[in-house]
């Protein structure tokens, strides 16, 4: 299929539209944290460190961000177990309701994170009479870190030869055992990359964070959205959401890679 050159020229003129909206902003961000104003003033009249060793020596900066990295890890080893399990169960098992399962388990994910963060602070606090907080947000994140490591490890599962199972069974192997000499390493990959996207997903969650957290929980979001227009807080914010964007593109870069070189053999 030919496309001509009019058609052509306006899909990049649209693909070039849509990366300036989405990533001049972040350039503009990366500015401002080295801007010597206070209020965000644009263009910045001149550079500085500063707002780098504020933000360096900012404690409840760090205390927010450890606060991120305990729930995303916490959320992310749920998720490994649960996403593995229902992925292996969903691809080798046939049931009644199977693809009603299939749905329900990645509903999560595709649902507006406002509903999500509304539901589950019902089903906490009314349903199961709980007190908003660090354990209960674990949780909320784990409900939808469960989905992409489900999505990575069914897809792998769907691409692996059910023969080479078949034949650990013959000779004797139990079935814990055939997953941990047979499936397991061919997953181990593809189980690396959806831990690594459920991590930087996690780390970076805002809305269910706001109805799931409770009092006293402040993750680096959170603490970002709280800042962000307190008097002189402005370029320390922006030097944390420079450190943020970083973050979360390293656990997506590597992902990709993962599953590139999956792909590749």
């Amino acid at each position: 299929m030919r496309i001509s050159k009019p058609v052509r020229a306006t899909f990049v003129a649209i693909v070039a539209l849509a990366l300036v909206f989405v990533y001049v902003p972040l350039l503009v961000v990366l500015v401002n944290a080295f801007s010597t104003s206070q209020s965000l003033a644009w263009p910045p009249r001149s550079l500085t460190l500063e707002w780098w060793g504020r933000a360096a020596t900012n404690a409840g900066a760090w205390e927010a961000v450890g606060t991120s990295v305990l729930v995303a890890a916490c959320a992310t080893a749920i998720a490994l177990v649960l996403g593995t399990l229902c992925s292996i169960a969903l691809d080798r098992y046939a049931f009644f309701g199977k693809e009603a399962v299939n749905l329900l388990v990645v509903l999560p994910i595709a649902l507006p994170g406002i509903v999500t963060g509304i539901v589950l602070n019902n089903l906490f606090r009314t349903g199961l009479g709980l007190q908003l907080g660090l354990g209960t947000l674990i949780a909320s994140h784990a409900t939808f870190c469960i989905v992409t490591v489900y999505n990575n490890a069914f897809a792998r599962m769907r691409r692996l030869s059910p023969n080479l199972v078949d034949a650990s069974t013959d000779l004797g192997a139990d079935r814990f055992t055939t997953f941990r000499l047979v499936t397991l390493p061919q997953l181990r990959s593809a189980l690396f990359a959806g831990a690594l996207l459920a991590f930087g997903l996690s780390f970076d969650e805002i809305i269910v964070t706001q109805f799931t957290a409770g009092p006293g929980v402040t993750t680096l979001p959170i603490w970002i959205f709280q800042n962000m227009f307190r008097p002189g807080q402005a370029p320390i914010v922006n030097v944390v959401a420079v450190v943020l964007v970083v973050i979360s593109i390293v656990p997506i870069a590597l992902a990709q890679r993962l599953e590139a070189r999956a792909e590749a053999r």
